[in-house]
């Protein structure tokens, strides 16, 4: 057996033994003896706002969108296409949109969200009858009975925790190698627009699972990209808040200053909704949107982060020009320079900090785990390689146990280093310097086709995602079109706390015709798909 052979096998193994166990969940929400549907649901037509309206004015009611949701989960996610976004549903999640029905039939709704049905990315205590496992079989009975306090948030405004997503395993941060979406747990999460194209990571099921519809919006979490590149690649809203608006408290960890969860909508408004929520109704972000702010803005463009790609600079120039028609000045950036040690400085942050966080998450868990530690975790996976380390290996993990202590001098002035560089000298000093309130490039490259053997294999990146996710600093992906039915987005981003800015210029964008693009579930790119661009 050759080694494609062997690690294809070794999928179709992993996603088999998942199924065997979700589906027995799955199927708890088995239709037979329950009041006919109120009324049928086109959820994959509907944004978040529109559903939160619908509930309001009694067009449909909880129990009717989340049995919607768990049917289209049987049939597009479980069946069909197998995007295998979903890796656990929610066994009382039908009662508790009976529950929230019964609050609004007294007009007790505790908030919009009461009844909406959410997915959380399975690196996300919550404190339902489900582990969280990172996507890892090491964690598939860290069953913690708490709920990290995003999810508590939520809960407490009545919105319902419908399942799980998939994930790049132990988020994207176990090897250099990686491929993107994969974990041993959930096996590969699918792009519903084109099967075989990536999904792309972390997130990678949280994106997915929205842009198909399997729920009205999900959370994903990010440390380097992991929220905005899945976003941006299956056509959705993703939101990555500025760092710290969102605590982190019982979400599995790689970094504790860069660490954030952060909303997957297929709206702007929506991502706004759910931060609302997620923030316990703090802010009124959704109510203080104001896409008018745009008029007369100054717009940094950041051209030194465009891709090489024709196809996808050709539709960035049509999105500043949607901008630009929307009122905005739009001021051209050619150049942006780093230090030549940046990228050396970055990976020692985030080796010292998962090294310390992950043993302290690993050895606080109160659920019955057989690792306590990442020297523990790294002999499980050894122990365990034919599933684990089936596509590929643990290199970053043995790299982050052999890095220094988060107390070494080395880490604090590699930590200095990246911060200056982003912030100070870095996103601050271009909205200072060219006297703009936002900064805009490309959210990413055009998805690649998944590829088992080599691991990921990406084009030239386009954009500069990464400024924002090490300074901490919000970030914004709006779908801006699609190249062959692949989605490509925009990034929006601004200074430390100005979510609600970027919020409010991504919604006068998306105003002018960029909605998040209806999925078709295409096996593959064909040559008569580029002849017709």
């Amino acid at each position: 057996m050759t080694f494609k052979q062997a690690t294809t096998a070794a999928i179709i193994l992993a996603v088999t033994i998942a199924a065997t166990s979700i589906l027995g969940v799955a199927n708890a929400h088995n239709h037979e003896g329950e009041k006919p549907a109120m009324t049928d649901i086109n959820v994959a037509a509907l944004t978040l706002p529109e559903i939160t309206r619908g509930l309001e004015a009694g067009q449909f009611n909880s129990q009717d969108l989340t049995r919607a949701y768990l049917n289209r989960i049987d049939t597009i996610d479980r069946a069909g296409p197998t995007l295998n976004a979903v890796i656990a549903v929610n066994s009382s999640a039908m009662k508790l949109a009976k529950k929230s029905d019964m609050r609004r039939a007294k007009g007790e709704a505790l908030s919009p969200l009461d009844g909406v049905p959410f997915l959380l990315k399975d690196n996300i205590e919550s404190k339902d009858r489900m582990p969280t496992t990172a996507g890892s079989t090491a964690l598939v009975d860290n069953m913690t009975g708490r709920d990290s306090p995003l999810v508590a948030r939520l809960r407490a405004s009545g919105a319902i925790i419908l399942g799980k997503t998939n994930l790049s395993q132990w988020a994207n941060f176990r090897s250099s190698h990686s491929v993107s979406g994969w974990s041993a747990v959930g096996g590969l999460v699918k792009n519903p627009h084109v099967l075989d194209r990536q999904a792309c990571g972390s997130s990678s099921g949280s994106a997915a699972a929205t842009a198909a519809s399997l729920a009205s919006g999900s959370v994903g979490t990010e440390t380097n990209g992991s929220i905005i590149c899945p976003s941006q690649v299956n056509g959705v809203v993703g939101l990555k808040p500025t760092q710290g608006l969102l605590p982190i408290d019982h979400i599995v960890p790689i970094s504790a200053t860069q660490d954030t969860a952060g909303p997957i909508t297929k709206s702007v408004a929506g991502a706004a909704l759910m931060l609302d929520g997620m923030t316990g109704w703090e802010n009124d972000y959704f109510g203080s949107l104001d896409a008018d702010v745009i008029d007369g803005m100054r717009i940094g463009v950041m051209e030194f982060s465009r891709s090489d790609n024709p196809r996808l600079n050709a539709q960035f120039d049509a999105a500043m020009s949607r901008l630009e028609a929307a009122g905005a000045t739009l001021v051209r950036i050619d150049s942006f320079d780093r230090p030549a040690d940046f990228w050396g400085a970055s990976r020692l942050v985030l080796n010292v900090e998962f090294k310390e966080y992950i043993n302290q998450y690993l050895s606080s868990s109160p659920a019955n785990i057989p690792v306590r530690s990442l020297s523990e975790l790294i002999a499980f996976n050894n122990e365990n390689a034919e599933v684990e380390q089936a596509v590929f290996g643990q290199d970053i993990f043995e790299t982050s146990l052999a890095a220094p202590g988060i107390e070494s001098e080395e880490y604090q002035t590699a930590l200095m280093l990246v911060r200056k560089a982003t912030r100070d000298e870095g996103i601050d000093a271009l909205l200072s310097e060219y006297d703009v309130k936002v900064l805009v490039g490309p959210s990413g490259p055009i998805s690649s086709r998944v590829d088992v053997a080599n691991g990921d294999v990406w084009p030239p990146w386009a954009g500069a995602g990464s400024m924002a996710a090490v300074s901490g600093y919000p970030n914004l992906t709006v779908p801006m079109g699609t190249i062959a039915g692949v989605p490509v987005g925009v990034s929006f981003m601004s200074g430390r706390g100005e979510d609600l800015l970027i919020l409010s210029v991504g919604l006068a964008f998306e105003n002018t015709g960029s909605g998040s693009p209806e999925p078709y579930y295409k096996s593959t790119i064909k040559a008569e798909d580029m002849r017709a661009l």
